[in-house]
């Protein structure tokens, strides 16, 4: 639920950073020239799209590999598999596979990091000053974790330079306060008794998220954790690997000691399913689909019944009276279902209209969409970039 009114933030905070992400003081040095614009089911759509190059972004593929205790490193196996541009399906990367054999090796070093390294001793005051300089980082490099985000997932660049970077900075800053101010409790107790409620880090937390928000989950997830003093293995999805890669290597960049962060690109069969049935995990953290919630709780519960959070797709209701105001409710029902090209836990995916009012929404609705601006999401002006990936997704591996 906190992370559905979290993502609620993100549009919000979306719609408002619109006009200004989009007017030409807002345009990023990343981009090339040219401002071309094609618009959803319109006839210059197909010429446009004929004749249009993609920009090809200028930021630097720095980590291709795992991270695992403070190292860039090879999959064990040795085996890679590709991560493209959603707009063209072109590979941008080869990226390390992680599997059973690598997320061995990640929970063992987040597990060393924990029992004997500084990170759960140290002051809660040197936990924040780090997850603060990480924000400091992430700021000083928003333009190229911006482009990564748009390149490997295929959301606009507005989106992700005027939205998402500036709220992984603040949420980094969120957590970091949180830090110092986990207290216990004294509890009353009958007699000549001393009750008292300490509050520990619970070990080494494994973490999967999804593609939709990367940045976001990555804050999500490993904010809170480090924070509270526990060591994480990550595993991201394999559509999205390059933007947790690189803000990992801030991390270490800002002070984290090796082995609290461990960072394994791979697939859910396989590094997934490795790290929910891992006995050496001692917390689950999910964020995804509903199937595969159930399959990682059935595998926490097989091991080591781990304790597990889960966050997992929703169909939620958008609802419009009759005493509406029905063009302000078109335009916030288009960007509830539109918003991240539609691929949001909390998109308003059912839209239930009073009928005194429905044939005027569905009239407008429909104007609306036609008038969405499809493109390259590189482009200013462009409200639409292609989905993350088709389905089916062929696998691809080397």
């Amino acid at each position: 639920m906190a992370a559905r009114r979290a993502a609620s933030s993100v549009l919000s905070r979306y719609l408002l950073a619109r006009s200004s992400a989009s007017s030409p003081a807002g345009k990023s040095a990343l981009l090339g020239p040219g401002d071309l614009l094609r618009r959803f089911g319109t006839a210059p759509a197909a010429a446009a799209a004929a004749t249009e190059e993609p920009i090809q972004p200028t930021v630097e593929i720095k980590h291709t590999q795992l991270l695992i205790n403070g190292n860039f490193v090879d999959a064990a196996s040795g085996r890679t598999f590709p991560t493209v541009d959603p707009r063209t399906g072109e590979v941008i990367a080869h990226v390390a596979e992680g599997d059973s054999e690598d997320i061995d090796r990640a929970v063992a070093a987040a597990r060393r990091a924990f029992d004997e390294g500084p990170w759960p001793r140290m002051t809660a005051y040197e936990r924040c000053r780090v997850l603060l300089r990480l924000a400091d980082l992430i700021e000083q490099h928003a333009e190229e974790i911006a482009a990564l985000e748009t390149w490997d997932n295929g959301k606009t660049l507005a989106q992700s330079a005027g939205t998402e970077v500036p709220m992984l900075a603040r949420c980094m800053r969120y957590y970091a306060g949180w830090a110092d101010k986990i207290h216990g409790l004294v509890v009353p107790a009958d007699g000549a008794h001393h009750a008292q409620v300490l509050h520990e880090p619970v070990g080494v937390a494994g973490q999967i998220i999804p593609w939709n928000f990367p940045l976001l989950m990555f804050a999500w997830k490993v904010g809170p954790a480090l924070a509270c003093g526990n060591t994480v293995v990550l595993k991201t999805a394999e559509q999205t690997p390059l933007s947790a890669l690189y803000v990992a290597s801030l991390l270490h960049e800002a002070g984290l000691p090796d082995g609290v962060l461990n960072v394994i690109s791979g697939f859910g069969p396989t590094a997934g399913a490795a790290l929910c049935s891992h006995m050496g995990v001692d917390k689950l953290a999910f964020t995804g689909s509903t199937g595969t919630g159930q399959i990682v709780l059935e595998l926490a519960a097989r091991s080591n019944l781990k304790p597990v959070t889960l966050e997992l797709g929703g169909k939620s209701p958008f609802i419009v009276m009759d005493d509406a105001d029905v063009d302000q409710a078109v335009e916030l029902a288009h960007q509830a279902v539109f918003f991240n090209q539609g691929q949001c836990c909390c998109a308003g995916s059912r839209t239930f209209v009073h009928e005194r009012v429905y044939d005027e929404f569905v009239e407008k609705s429909k104007a609306r969409a036609m008038k969405r601006v499809v493109g390259d999401p590189f482009r200013n002006g462009v409200e639409q970039g292609p989905q993350v990936q088709r389905e089916p997704f062929p696998e691809r591996r080397h």
